[in-house]
C-alpha cells in the first residue's frame, strides 16, 4: 500500500505498519513534500484499529541526512518582512506537527536507524517510543554548524531521553555521535550489525508488542507521555483514571481465561 506518497513508503503488514523514508538517492533528505506525507501516514496509523505498532525506517544507505537545504532554499529567501516571518513561523509549526503526530500516535512507534541520522531526522526519532540502530549509525544535531537552532523537537525531547548534559553538548557543537555512545547514553535501546539485522529486530519487537493487549499498550503510552512533565501525584491520578477505562475490557477477561486454560491469550482490543 503506497497511496499517493512520493517521498515515503507506507505498507500495512497485518498488525504492523511500516513507514520508510524513500529518497535513497538523496540520503532521504527531508524535502518540502516530506512533512505533509509523514503527517498523513501517522494520522492514518493512529486511526486504524487493525494497526497496533508502527516501524519508521529509511531506504538506501542512510536513515536520513536531515533537512534538504537545496529543496528547502525558498524558506530562507526573501526580504524578511513581518508577513514573511509570520509565514515562516507557521510553516515551522506545521513541520513540528510532523514529529508531534509520531509522538502522539496512539500506537507505539519503533525507529529502525542505520547510517546517518542528522538534524531533522534526529527530531523524528526523538518522537518515537523505541529506537534501535545499526552499528554504522551516526547521529548529529547539526543545526549549530549551519547557523540554525533545532526547532522541530530535539531540544525539547532529548533531555528526557539522554539528559540535559548530553543534549547541550550535541546542540552546542553539532558533533557526530557514534552508535556506541548513542547506546551508552540511552539514545538507542540496542545495536545490531547492519541495517538488515536492525530491521529484523524492529519487526520482531513489533510483533511482540502487537501480541500484547492493544488497549493496555496504547493506554500505557498515553500515561508515559502525560506523566513526563507532571509531578508524581498528577501522573498517578491520570494512570488510575486511564486504567479504569479498560479494566472491564474483554481483553482482561481473555487474559484470565487464558491463564486458567494454560494457553496464550488472543487479544482483540475490545
Amino acid at each position: 500500500m503506497t497511496g499517493s506518497y512520493t517521498v515515503i513508503s507506507f505498507e500495512k503488514k497485518g498488525r504492523v505498519a511500516e513507514v520508510f523514508l524513500n529518497r535513497p538517492d538523496k540520503s532521504n533528505a527531508l524535502n518540502p513534500e516530506f512533512w505533509p506525507q509523514i503527517r498523513e501516514a501517522f494520522q492514518k496509523i493512529s486511526a486504524d484499529p487493525e494497526i497496533r505498532v508502527a516501524i519508521l525506517g529509511g531506504n538506501g544507505k542512510n536513515f536520513s541526512a536531515g533537512l534538504d537545504l537545496v529543496a528547502s532554499a525558498s524558506i530562507f529567501k526573501g526580504t524578511e518582512g513581518s508577513a514573511e516571518m509570520d509565514s515562516m513561523y507557521h510553516l515551522v509549526l506545521q513541520m513540528q506537527e510532523s514529529a508531534n503526530v509520531i509522538e502522539e500516535c496512539r500506537k507505539p512507534v519503533i525507529a529502525a536507524i542505520h547510517g546517518a541520522c542528522i538534524g531533522g531526522a534526529l527530531d523524528l526519532i526523538a518522537a518515537c517510543d523505541i529506537r534501535l540502530a545499526s552499528r554504522d549509525s551516526r547521529f548529529s544535531l547539526r543545526e549549530a554548524r549551519v547557523g540554525m537552532i533545532a526547532d522541530l523537537g530535539s531540544l525539547n525531547r532529548l533531555p528526557h531521553i539522554i539528559g540535559e548534559g548530553h543534549t547541550r553538548e550535541l546542540a552546542f557543537t553539532g558533533k557526530d555521535l557514534d552508535a556506541e555512545r548513542a547506546l551508552r547514553i540511552g539514545l538507542v535501546n540496542d545495536l545490531y550489525p547492519d541495517r538488515e539485522a536492525c530491521l529484523a529486530a524492529a519487526r520482531a519487537l513489533a510483533e511482540e508488542i502487537a501480541a500484547a493487549a492493544p488497549l493496555a499498550v496504547q493506554g500505557a503510552k498515553e500515561v508515559i507521555n502525560f506523566s513526563r512533565d507532571k509531578n508524581i501525584r498528577d501522573g498517578l491520578a491520570f494512570s488510575a483514571a486511564r486504567n479504569c477505562l479498560i479494566l472491564k475490557s474483554a481483553d482482561v477477561m481473555e487474559s484470565v481465561a487464558a491463564f486458567v486454560q494454560k494457553r496464550k491469550p488472543e487479544f482483540k482490543g475490545k
